[in-house]
């Protein structure tokens, strides 16, 4: 019997969703708890993967059990709640048909990135400090101008094992909260370190050490080394994750 779960955390202290040889990671966490509170023997499959240091507001993954909880999934959130560590939090469960499946039934994703202007001590954990002056008019210009392209292989991680830089991108936008400045994207996939790597890009335009009309030849040149740094990890929360499929309930 398949089961989706839903799950949110704090990236922090984890080397990423994905296990990782001598690393510790929510995947492995979460696999630990299903062993002891479900009899899980196999690998939780998730949405898709977080880097080192990125949370997540909202995450999925499927995972089998040989026989249905039945009316049980209440329980076994709680159970796992109070099994795992206090930056991993069960939201539900819920039986899925056999052939659903966390990552390539998504059909939307949303990461938000976070900059705080002013050193903030309550938020330094969960956004980059950057006190310098940006002209979030030129990020905007230059974030648009990002929807005109499905080839991202200038914001890619190098030398992965990934088979098409190819990301239909819905959304891509700044807005001011306060002290924060939030960026919000919106794509059917994601490749390694792209939304860092856009956010830095972007944030040289702020500074005015490129312009917005920039964006097109770094896309275009389909080299990393065109593009900007990669921001620092803690900033990044993957926000919500879309499946439009009638067996996933409101």
């Amino acid at each position: 019997m398949r089961y989706f779960i839903e799950i949110m955390y704090d990236g922090g202290s984890y080397h990423g969703w994905q296990l990782q040889p001598g690393q510790q990671s929510v995947q492995q966490a979460l696999e630990l708890s299903l062993l002891y509170k479900a009899g899980l023997q196999s690998h939780v499959t998730g949405c898709g993967r977080t880097d080192a240091g990125v949370s997540a507001r909202q995450f999925f993954a499927h995972f089998d059990l040989p026989q249905a909880l039945d009316e049980k999934t209440d329980r076994l959130v709680a159970e796992l709640n109070r099994f795992l560590p206090p930056d991993i939090t069960v939201r539900r469960i819920f039986a899925v048909p056999d052939h659903a499946h966390a990552r390539f039934d998504a059909t939307r994703r949303t990461y938000k990135y976070y900059i705080c202007f002013r050193k903030n001590p309550f938020v330094r954990h969960h956004a980059w400090t950057y006190t310098a002056p940006l002209n979030v008019d030129a990020m905007n210009q230059a974030a648009a101008k990002l929807l005109q392209y499905s080839d991202f292989t200038s914001f890619a991680k190098l030398h992965t094992d990934t088979k098409t830089n190819i990301c239909h991108l819905q959304e891509a936008s700044w807005e001011t909260h306060d002290d924060l400045l939030v960026f919000t994207i919106t794509a059917d996939r994601f490749l390694r370190n792209m939304v860092r790597a856009i956010v830095g890009t972007l944030v040289d335009t702020g500074r005015g050490k490129i312009s917005p009309d920039a964006i097109h030849r770094i896309i275009r040149s389909q080299n990393r080394s065109q593009a900007g740094m990669s921001v620092p990890a803690q900033g990044l929360f993957l926000e919500k994750v879309i499946y439009n499929h009638p067996w996933m309930p409101a």
